[in-house]
């Protein structure tokens, strides 16, 4: 199960919005939080005092706290690995290093005497994690997160956040990314930018959809909303959302039928492993369970668009019942029922969903 995060940046906000803040994700169902030590010009006392406030609270409501730093915060804090019990005293659950060692040192944290999480960068292609893991770390202790991109056009490209992602996700560790709010007063701990996403392509997509996105990707663990603070109505479209598949919003045609709407919302559908490229194809739960009720034909336009929803008529014989979600354009054959439509901005996650991989649907919110 995925695990949802927030980001909360101290120096730049009051108590009362921090603790409201994670009140708020905390009934969404939120358990991380990601804060930064980089930005903050503070002494290691007035660090210690206020952090540790906000983070106490959030630990009292079930989060997990992870700040960000590196060598040159480190020893500005005079924080060292052998000693990390400033960590301890700000009750952060570990320190996530932008920038690193030699890779020795990363696995010596490991084993601190705080039981912290040490968490590294993924964003850079380089043996840096192999490196890590030829020195035996407490691999229960090391886990990986990318970075965020406040600088329009510098977001990762899909293909390099996946080759990096692999680079972590092959030895089996917790891995996280962020996404972002589209709350025009956003802000993060840098005065660049409000949008600050991993992916690039994430940059004004609302913040379901990227979220989607993610869920479909199926290789991050913990998705993180970068930029401070995202809206309850963000929130809202996120809270129940489904974390193991993607859940497809939907808008029915207006002759469907109920059968047809059971099978739609009653039902999970997984893509058959035998793929084609112009439908995505359910028989399970679709075809094979609903075999014997009847699908007159109703609404078969001359052409399919890429992402209709389709449902076999009668006219197809045995493949009558069969959900099928249209990949590109192409003509009907004159026995398909379209039954829906998948809402306009989610259409492309339809690109990754891999075969066996399981989704549903929903009712689209207007």
């Amino acid at each position: 199960m995925k695990n949802l995060g927030i980001s909360v940046y101290p120096e730049k906000s009051t108590d009362r919005e921090l603790l409201d803040y994670i009140d708020m994700a905390k009934d969404v169902g939120f358990k991380r939080i990601f804060s930064c030590l980089l930005s903050v010009q503070k002494s290691k006392d007035e660090i210690v005092h206020r952090f540790s406030n906000i983070i106490g609270y959030a630990n009292k409501k079930g989060f997990e706290t992870i700040v960000d730093v590196n060598p040159s915060v480190l020893k500005k804090l005079k924080v060292d690995g052998k000693d990390l019990s400033f960590f301890k005293d700000i009750k952060a659950s570990g320190f996530r290093l932008d920038g690193g060692y030699s890779g020795c040192e990363e696995a010596m944290m490991t084993y601190n005497d705080y039981n912290l999480k040490i968490e590294i960068n993924m964003s850079n292609d380089t043996r840096y994690i192999d490196t890590i893991m030829d020195h035996m770390p407490n691999r229960y202790n090391l886990m990986g997160c990318h970075n965020f991109y406040p600088h329009k056009h510098t977001g990762l490209s899909l293909d390099y956040f996946k080759k990096c992602t692999n680079n972590f996700k092959k030895y089996g560790l917790n891995t996280a990314a962020f996404i972002t709010s589209q709350n025009d007063n956003a802000f993060g701990p840098w005065p660049i930018g409000k949008q600050i996403p991993t992916l690039e392509m994430h940059r004004y997509m609302p913040i379901e959809v990227q979220l989607k996105h993610m869920i479909a990707l199926n290789d991050i663990d913990d998705i993180i909303i970068s930029n401070c603070f995202a809206t309850e109505e963000e929130f809202l479209k996120i809270k129940n959302m489904r974390l193991d598949m993607v859940s497809f919003e939907i808008i029915f045609e207006e002759d469907i039928t109920e059968i047809e709407k059971a099978i739609l919302l009653d039902e999970i559908h997984f893509r058959r492993g035998d793929v084609s490229d112009t439908v995505i194809r359910s028989t399970k739960n679709s075809r094979d369970k609903y075999g014997d009720k009847s699908f007159p034909i109703h609404n078969v336009p001359k052409n399919i668009k890429r992402g209709d929803v389709l449902i076999e008529s009668d006219e197809y014989g045995n493949y009558k019942g069969e959900l099928e979600i249209a990949l590109k354009d192409f003509e009907n054959s004159g026995k398909s029922n379209v039954v829906a439509r998948i809402k306009e901005e989610e259409i492309f996650i339809l690109d990754f969903i891999k075969p066996n991989q399981k989704f549903n649907f929903i009712i689209a919110n207007n």
